[in-house]
């Protein structure tokens, strides 16, 4: 299996050797693809981590059980899109409006990942700055969202392959401090009491999410005890939710056969 907790330890920083490794590891994705026929898309995702304790959760176990490739980049590493087949921006406690080169980076990665039809889903702050490349006010919430709170799904949130068929409401994690205005264009797909947008599609495969369906027990307890909140971190079991999602993604963005 390749994932990003083995490539990323190994990889030197820069040089020859670097790009030896990262070719060796799209070339192993590509080897498993013919053992694993499900898998149509060799080339790794790639993951814009702003904190340690904010991964992919739950999500690294379905890609892993996918043998599909990922590789990590943390806030302020250098960042392209060549040779990857998605992006994938995780949370963290930044705001999408904040100045940086860092965030400057990233925003300019996703507006070129949009613009260049590559499959992108924004989880939390990733939904926020997919919601601010494309034009969005990003501002703060009428209150802040931390904890278990049911989802309800629109009309079309119903209808769509990420969220059809699920319960409305369904119970997800949920923390955040700011929102963000739909983009234009963009299909409102769900929301909560206290925050009318939580998830929006914008063409076939750029998604932003507001609460967390990756999350797992470990990061509630993490996130909990870094934060000072009291929360039962195993009030509900999302793993199957965070397998649904991340799957009806990758087939809907055509990197998993239907």
């Amino acid at each position: 299996m390749v994932g990003a907790s083995i490539i990323k330890p190994i990889i030197p920083t820069t040089g020859y050797g670097r790009d030896n490794l990262l070719a060796l590891v799209i070339l192993i994705g590509c080897a498993l693809l013919l053992l694993h026929p499900g898998m149509l898309n060799c080339m790794a995702l790639l993951v814009l981590r702003h904190e340690a304790f904010e991964h992919l959760g739950y999500f690294e176990e379905v890609l892993n059980q996918l043998h599909l490739p990922f590789i990590y980049k943390d806030l302020g590493d250098p960042i392209h899109l060549d040779g990857y087949a998605g992006l994938v921006v995780m949370g963290g406690p930044q705001s999408a409006n904040d100045s940086g080169a860092a965030l400057d980076a990233e925003r300019r990665l996703i507006s070129d990942a949009v613009d260049g039809g590559l499959p992108v889903l924004g989880i939390c702050l990733g939904a926020q700055l997919i919601a601010k490349v494309l034009g969005a006010r990003v501002y703060k919430n009428s209150v802040k969202e931390i904890g278990w709170a049911p989802v309800h799904f629109t009309e079309r949130g119903r209808e769509d392959p990420l969220f059809a068929g699920l319960p409305s409401p369904t119970v997800f994690f949920h923390w955040h401090a700011e929102t963000f205005d739909l983009p234009d264009g963009a299909e409102w797909l769900a929301y909560t009491e206290g925050c009318r947008n939580q998830a929006f599609r914008v063409g076939r495969n750029v998604y932003g999410i507001q609460f967390h369906p990756e999350i797992t027990p470990d990061m509630i307890s993490d996130w909990s005890a870094h934060w000072h909140e009291t929360i039962e971190p195993h009030a509900f079991d999302t793993a199957p939710l965070a397998k649904r999602v991340l799957e009806a993604w990758l087939r809907q963005s055509g990197l998993l056969a239907v």
